[in-house]
């Protein structure tokens, strides 16, 4: 019977290499007071042996756990999956965060915490307890969450705040990373007038989101910019498919329906194109439809929407790297850190078709 391989150890390429345990460490956590030809010593040694470092090796170098905790709300995660539509906010979260961890050594580690006040703090206590993180990501609507914020700063854990402008939560210690959600929201609106809409719907999202008030700001202030009325133009909803369609009906339901909807996240606005279809209204010849996040259901819906697509990976991934260099003791950064949204053109935008007719006549 073959003897099973013994697996490699960081004493023994601490051996190797002759030189201490700290030293292997020091080097594998890319620590700057290593020399040069030392961390060539022991990196060679580390090839050779194909040494694979531990978390518990790692924290030989000190306080650091070499993990990153990244926290998402529990009852808007679970629905999405259990429904399969299609919402990659997650995926993307982690393809930014977990490969940008590994670029330093570091794991991610994904949790859902409930939103509830009376749940909360019992929930993140016991995963710091367990966990013990080096830093947090927090997601929308957690960012700005009072009671999570502080107790983070209790901590004094160094915590990226994900649309979160930072001051909603009233803390010192977050780093604030927003993706651009008043201009994104103002520039899908003025393509929509340069189109020759001027009767334009919004539909809301949830008031918890601080984001859903950047998005309704940025409409507002396209609308006013260009000199058209938004009064009544507004509806509400909390990013779920049926609160879409409620909005939907409500709009297309006034006196003066809108010849173009902008919903808040890619679900509401599937249910926009789903009534517009109910009532024989093409899409984009008898309303145009816009959305908001980009994720797979809007390239694949009928017809695919043009939509304002998030850098979530990237602002995830940009969130990591403040976190070490917070815990490092860098400086945070003294504004929030702003990664810019862009506007995808796809087939559910065309001019209205009045402004159609008034090109086909002249007039």
């Amino acid at each position: 019977m073959a003897r099973r391989r013994q697996a490699v150890t960081i004493k023994h390429v601490a051996a190797d290499a002759g030189v201490s345990m700290q030293t292997v460490s020091r080097v594998i956590n890319k620590e700057p007071n290593v020399r040069p030809e030392m961390q060539a010593r022991v990196q060679e040694s580390i090839d050779r042996l194909g040494y694979h470092p531990s978390i518990a090796a790692q924290r030989m170098s000190g306080s650091r756990s070499y993990l990153i905790l990244a926290l998402n709300d529990r009852e808007r995660t679970i629905a999405e999956w259990q429904s399969r539509q299609g919402s990659d906010w997650v995926d993307q979260m982690l393809l930014g965060g977990m490969l940008k961890c590994a670029e330093h050594g570091y794991r991610m580690i994904f949790e859902l915490v409930d939103t509830h006040n009376d749940h909360v703090e019992r929930e993140l206590k016991a995963a710091i307890a367990a966990l013990q993180p080096d830093g947090v990501i927090l997601t929308p609507p957690h960012s700005d969450n009072p009671l999570i914020v502080g107790l983070l700063d209790e901590y004094g854990i160094p915590f990226a705040q994900i649309g979160s402008s930072g001051g909603e939560g009233g803390s010192a210690g977050g780093i604030p990373l927003i993706m651009g959600d008043t201009q994104a929201s103002s520039n899908a609106t003025q393509h929509l007038i340069d189109l020759g809409h001027e009767r334009i719907g919004f539909i809301k999202g949830p008031d918890d989101y601080v984001l859903s008030r950047w998005r309704e700001n940025g409409w507002r202030s396209a609308m006013d910019e260009a000199e058209l009325s938004a009064e009544g133009l507004s509806a509400q909803g909390d990013f779920s498919p049926a609160s879409g369609r409620i909005a939907a009906l409500q709009l297309l339901d006034l006196a003066d329906p809108p010849t173009a909807i902008l919903a808040s996240n890619d679900h509401m606005a599937i249910s926009v194109l789903e009534v517009a279809q109910e009532r024989e209204l093409a899409v984009p010849g008898d309303l145009s439809v816009i959305s908001f996040d980009n994720t797979p259901i809007a390239a694949l819906a009928n017809p695919p929407l043009t939509a304002i697509d998030q850098p979530v990976a990237e602002t995830t991934s940009r969130a990591v790297e403040l976190i070490i260099a917070a815990k490092r003791g860098a400086k945070r950064p003294d504004s929030p850190i702003d990664i810019p949204s862009k506007l995808v053109l796809r087939a559910s935008t065309a001019p209205p078709a009045s402004a159609t007719t008034r090109r086909k006549s002249g007039t």
